[in-house]
């Protein structure tokens, strides 16, 4: 049974920690996503930590660069990026300025403003999958890349905002290897989930791309 969700926005004080406390502890807490046309609150079920320079599997393993730069400043905000060519996704920025890491939001329940998340999720069959996936999170709550950087703890009037919530039980809450990360990063069990929620995705493992070059040619 999910307990009564408490309103009380996240201090910056909670993202300023190790990446790796911070990440399973997001797991039941809201989040609020504000827009001129409504808000939507979703429940977060799975996230991936992402631990800078240490890291092969992070953005910011080889650097600051114009990208990545939102990692290196102050916690508590929001790190949002381009990938694939068509989708956005988002992490909260951890621990102290200079010293980038950060969690990505993978999946949730959304738990309000569901006509305003299928809108922008039209392909989503039912409510679970409105969020079932950083991609899809990111695209039923409408964020894009003009909330790089964003604060999540500038108070009840920012685009967006982190609740207390009903954070899991620590027996709920199961880790394993990040989907898709491939290379040295890819064993690092940084990924955190609600055990047998169903809005959780599934697992891939990483999968490499071929390249145009590498593709097989049909000449003799």
């Amino acid at each position: 049974m999910i307990a009564t969700p408490d309103r009380t926005p996240l201090t910056r004080r909670f993202f300023d920690r190790p990446v790796l406390e911070v990440a399973p502890d997001l797991l039941g807490r809201t989040l609020v996503r504000r827009t001129p046309d409504g808000a939507v609150e979703l429940r977060l079920t799975e996230v991936e930590a992402y631990a800078g320079p240490a890291d092969p599997g992070s953005h910011a393993y080889r650097g600051r660069t114009e990208r990545n730069a939102v990692m290196f400043g102050p916690p508590g905000h929001a790190y949002v990026y381009f990938t694939y060519g068509m989708w956005h996704c988002m992490n909260l920025v951890c621990g102290p300025e200079g010293s980038p890491s950060g969690v990505l939001l993978r999946a949730g329940e959304i738990l309000s403003g569901h006509e305003w998340a299928h809108k922008h999720r039209r392909t989503a069959r039912n409510d679970r999958e409105l969020a079932k996936g950083p991609a899809r999170l990111a695209t039923a709550l409408g964020i894009d890349r003009r909330l790089n950087g964003i604060d999540v703890c500038a108070g009840p009037q920012a685009p967006m905002a982190i609740l207390t919530g009903a954070p899991a039980p620590a027996d709920q809450v199961l880790s394993g290897p990040r989907t898709g990360v491939g290379g040295e990063g890819a064993t690092h069990p940084y990924r955190f989930w609600i055990d047998g929620d169903p809005t959780v995705s599934p697992y891939r493992a990483h999968t490499p791309r071929r390249r145009k070059s590498d593709a097989p040619s049909d000449a003799t």
